[in-house]
């Protein structure tokens, strides 16, 4: 049974899982299809195998994140995390796709083509977050996302599509053009206090769809 270990980040919470050996991250790594941001790589190595952030650990299918990762995708892992910019026309698109019941000719043919495009929108939902996985749960399906590849990777993104239907940057500063924070930064940070103005713990409630 591994041991605890202290977090060295001030404002977190002080015991967890201890570190994994070079021998073990190499073997997450490969397995994976990914080489770990170095901030990321550095915390589990020196710090803790979770902590802050979701638990790494092998499970009986293989290495693996603990709580909701259950749900990621392996297969879209070592895909480039994307920006959200570089799927809002895909999805726009796809809305105006959705079929319309008086487009058909009968109910079989309209359940038949909405599932189909039901299918599509899904894979489109799973592919926001393709080469990212969650760092920290906050409930209500809110998360914290770290991106693990492509030119993003080792920053920080929030997971608001519960609300919302966004993923957008965790900042220091919010404006046009505003840089996600990256690994190191993030954890001496609350999540809630690197969103926009209007998004903090009060605004973000599943019953109220931010317009912004």
């Amino acid at each position: 049974m591994r041991g605890l270990w202290r977090s060295r980040s001030a404002g977190h919470p002080p015991a967890g899982p201890s570190p994994l050996s070079k021998a073990e991250v190499a073997a997450a790594e490969a397995e994976l299809g990914v080489r770990f941001p170095a901030a990321y790589r550095r915390h589990l190595l020196t710090v803790s195998a979770g902590g802050t952030v979701c638990e790494l650990r092998r499970t009986d299918d293989g290495w693996w994140w603990a709580g909701d990762n259950e749900y990621g995708r392996r297969d879209l892992l070592h895909l480039p995390f994307p920006h959200p910019d570089d799927y809002a026309a895909a999805e726009d698109e796809l809305g105006l796709r959705e079929p319309r019941m008086e487009d058909y000719a009968d109910e079989s043919a309209y359940d038949r083509a909405w599932k189909a495009w039901d299918d599509e929108y899904g894979e489109l939902q799973d592919r926001k977050t393709a080469g990212a996985v969650i760092a920290q749960e906050h409930g209500c399906g809110f998360s914290t996302l770290l991106a693990l590849t492509g030119p993003l990777a080792g920053t920080m993104w929030w997971d608001g599509r519960a609300t919302c239907d966004r993923i957008l940057p965790l900042s220091l500063e919010h404006g046009s053009g505003a840089r996600p924070v990256t690994f190191d930064e993030w954890l001496d940070h609350d999540s809630w206090n690197l969103l926009p103005p209007g998004w903090g713990q009060q605004d973000l409630r599943p019953d109220r769809r931010q317009q912004t």
